[in-house]
């Protein structure tokens, strides 16, 4: 077995190993606890209304109505319905699976960063700033997260050689993608999600979620970039983990080269951004057209990627495989929504909600979103299925408060994106520090100074969204 073989073996036991909640238990129990609920609570409903071609609840029509509780085959049936009535954002996801297959397969993303790597070795001033927004950039566009992983390996040793510690190396990668992943400015798995449930244009907002972006990521590179010189002046303070300064010089070495051919493929990416920024903004392009497009730039990668037709095939469904399974997470969240739907206990839930917090002001009320979906995001790591579970209930909620649809979302992103960086049910990032032989504990006390200043500008970032009407509705 070759030395790339080895790593890539070793992280996916890494994988297996640190992921010990199932996400789809998790789904399923809240599943068998929605059911349970539609015995206990009392049923009521709105009437929905169409405004300007969106659903939205009518506050003054609330009526309680008989009870009907859902039985058991009906909680069985409702992960298909569920399936059914999240096609459309499923495929889209093995759609976007299956570009990122090819992408891959052309090894344009591997030979960009170590050939990054290579020409930051001797200005170690730009290496955090530089990788971090390479990362960010993809986890904001792309949605960038466990495909991460694999770099670890390659930074943790540029790091070292630089004088950094493992920790430094560790930090690049998580921060960096999480910074993008947190504002969501194009995240098709977030905000795509969570837009689309909402009824809201695919990706509108993004000019506000640009400005954090620059906040969070310049926030993100100081944190990571004054730790690291910290431990170049005084080594012995610095985390290490299962590394150690031989093995630094590994990446350094490596003859990966930047060819006329991955440039092409990084422009033909680029071109396809500034198609689907100016669709979506002069056409309202959403799920379809953006997947079509998608599906575009998959061939004309595989055709400047010199990739055979079934080699681009095989690549863009073994890229599809490697997100079935968080495909089938949004039908499964969304047979709870059915469940409760076939019960009519959402609706009394927001009548009760929203009439026990309409006579405080707004921005509470936005707070009070923001941190809920704080604590969902402890339970349910999951930024797709999150947004499945939580966004069919914030979006009339949101409605019925006189708050932005668009608000409910950023405080979503915002509060799914922190999580993930300190989280012990983020996948991600256990795998993430088993890689680098940190333990969640060190990491932890490392990184809360940082998830608490972001906290604060999420929380200030909804409140200005509630002051601004942050739309487009």
């Amino acid at each position: 077995m070759s030395e790339p073989q080895k790593e890539m073996s070793s992280l996916n036991q890494v994988r297996k190993k640190e992921r010990k909640i199932n996400v789809f238990a998790l789904l399923l129990g809240f599943l068998v606890i929605a059911t349970i609920l539609t015995y206990i609570l009392p049923a009521g409903e709105y009437s929905r209304v169409e405004v300007d071609g969106r659903t939205t609840v009518d506050p003054q029509s609330f009526k309680w109505i008989d009870s009907t509780p859902v039985g058991f085959f009906d909680m069985v049936k409702a992960i298909h319905t569920g399936m059914v009535e999240g096609a459309d954002i499923i495929f889209f996801v093995l759609i976007i699976g299956g570009f990122f297959g090819v992408l891959s397969a052309t090894g344009t993303v591997d030979v960009l960063i170590t050939t990054m790597a290579k020409k930051l070795a001797t200005r170690e001033k730009l290496l955090i700033p530089v990788m971090m927004l390479f990362f960010a950039v993809g986890g904001s566009l792309m949605g960038m997260a466990e495909e991460t992983l694999a770099y670890i390996p390659l930074l943790i040793p540029l790091a070292l050689a630089l004088g950094f510690d493992a920790l430094t190396g560790t930090a690049i990668v998580l921060i960096g993608a999480s910074a993008g992943f947190t504002t969501a400015v194009m995240n098709p798995f977030t905000v795509g999600v969570a837009q689309g449930v909402a009824e809201l244009p695919m990706f509108s907002g993004m000019g506000f979620r640009l400005i954090l972006f620059v906040v969070v990521y310049a926030v993100s590179v100081w944190f990571v970039y004054r730790y690291a010189m910290k431990v170049k002046k005084s080594p012995s303070i610095g985390k290490y983990g299962k590394y150690s300064i031989t093995n630094a010089n590994k990446l350094l070495n490596s003859d990966a080269k930047l060819t006329r051919k991955h440039k092409w493929i990084m422009a033909a990416f680029l071109v396809n951004y500034v198609i689907l920024a100016f669709g979506v903004i002069k056409y309202k392009w959403y799920i379809t057209e953006i997947a079509s497009l998608f599906v575009i730039l998959t061939i004309v990668i595989g055709v400047i990627g010199r990739l055979s037709v079934e080699n681009t095939v095989k690549s863009f469904t073994n890229g599809a495989a490697a997100l079935v399974g968080g495909a089938l997470v949004i039908g499964v969240s969304r047979a709870v929504l059915v469940v409760l739907n076939e019960g009519h206990i959402v609706d009394p839930m927001l009548h009760q909600v929203s009439g026990a917090i309409q006579h405080i002001p707004g921005y509470l009320s936005v707070i009070g979103i923001y941190n809920f979906q704080a604590l969902i995001h402890l339970i349910l790591a999951s930024g797709t299925g999150h947004a499945m579970l939580t966004m069919p209930i914030m979006t009339p909620l949101a409605d019925l408060l006189d708050i932005t649809r668009q608000t409910a979302v950023l405080s979503f992103s915002f509060a799914d994106g922190i999580g993930n960086i300190i989280f012990p049910t983020a996948g991600t990032l256990m795998a993430g520090l088993a890689i680098a032989g940190i333990s969640w504990t060190k990491w932890a006390k490392w990184v809360l100074p940082l998830v608490l200043i972001q906290y604060v500008i999420g929380l200030i970032a909804v409140v200005i969204a509630y002051f601004i009407n942050y739309g487009p509705f």
